[in-house]
């Protein structure tokens, strides 16, 4: 009997031929999700779900194209436990991490104060410019990561080989080490063998206070939401740099702007934001040492390639009865 796939996201013929190419039982075809009709699919790839089970009565497996659901928590379809669901998880970890990188590495060596110097037209005087522009030492900093997930373990990856960073890892349950989520190879640390040390979200402050560099990556939950706020900013040293690159509701963005109006911090980048975009006058907007980008740290040119990669995979384990890579935990909400 044939398993019927609909894409409702823009893949082009080739990368719908990838997929028919998976197996013959597959019938794939693609629908605008406005217009598409679900009634017969068994499996659903798109950025958008049905509105209701009452569309897709045969519908058992969906794919997103994204990494994180939280915009589907209110979705009456995101509640059905009868419907296995999927992301685009480890898709763009390599390039998150990589913004991470290029961020710590501007933060650290004055980028942000260039750029103003390269605005006003002139050099500083001789005796401002060590004070100015000496940079911090990346080599051997201790790289804190709140969420080792599949962009957490590409940074550890990058921050130990390229870098010597020493990296404290921060995830739901430190016991579970290992990642079974989508990795392409060469990449991350899917046996989670880099960090030097492990803490569970209550040790958080401990991994914080030992901490040159922080980079959040952790998905949106309840758990997670303002996980960082004032006490927490208040346990980094001020000579730390905070990233996010998770999700924007995960820290008190006032109090981000206050550590860093205050130095109680030395600098922040931050691509992601509780309200996108940010509302005019966003404190953020007004503080010193804060790179900002409009959440683009995922952006690859490649994304669809890579993710029609990983649905041939998924659909390969689903026609042999294995496992799906990426397989949200309801109750965990990632």
């Amino acid at each position: 009997m044939a398993v019927r796939v609909l894409v409702t996201t823009a893949f082009d013929e080739a990368q719908l031929d990838r997929l028919r190419e998976v197996s013959p039982r597959l019938t794939v075809s693609r629908a605008d999700p406005e217009t598409a009709d679900y009634s017969s699919a068994e499996i659903l790839y798109g950025g958008t779900l049905p509105p209701d089970r009452s569309r897709a009565p045969r519908l058992k497996w969906v794919q997103v194209h994204m990494a994180g659901v939280n915009g589907l928590y209110e979705h009456p379809l995101y509640a059905d436990g009868a419907l296995a669901l999927t992301t685009a998880s480890g898709v763009h970890a390599a390039t998150v991490a990589e913004y991470a990188i290029t961020a710590l590495l501007a933060l650290a060596h004055r980028v942000p104060r260039m750029v103003e110097w390269q605005g006003r037209g002139v050099w500083p005087p001789d005796e401002r410019r060590w004070p100015l522009f000496v940079p911090t030492a990346v080599r051997g900093a201790t790289l804190g990561v709140i969420g080792y997930g599949s962009i957490g373990r590409e940074l550890a990856r990058i921050a130990k080989t390229a870098f010597a960073m020493r990296v404290l890892a921060c995830k739901r349950d430190p016991a579970r080490r290992e990642d079974r989520g989508y990795c392409p190879a060469g990449t991350g640390d899917p046996e989670g063998r880099l960090p030097d040390a492990w803490f569970s979200p209550r040790e958080l402050t401990d991994l914080l206070a030992g901490s040159d560099v922080v980079v959040m990556c952790a998905p949106l939950t309840r758990e997670t939401r303002h996980m960082i706020g004032a006490r927490e900013l208040g346990a980094m040293k001020r000579t730390t740099y905070f990233i996010n690159v998770g999700r924007g509701a995960s820290v008190d963005e006032q109090a981000l702007a206050r550590a860093l109006a205050e130095q109680r911090i030395a600098g922040a980048a931050v691509d992601v934001f509780a309200q996108e975009p940010p509302p005019g006058g966003h404190p953020l907007y007004g503080v010193p040492n804060v790179i900002l980008s409009p959440h683009v740290s995922g952006f690859v040119a490649s994304y669809d390639d890579d993710c029609c990669t990983l649905f041939a995979e998924n659909l390969r384990r689903y026609l042999d009865g294995v496992s799906l890579l990426n397989l949200v935990d309801r109750a965990k909400g990632y």
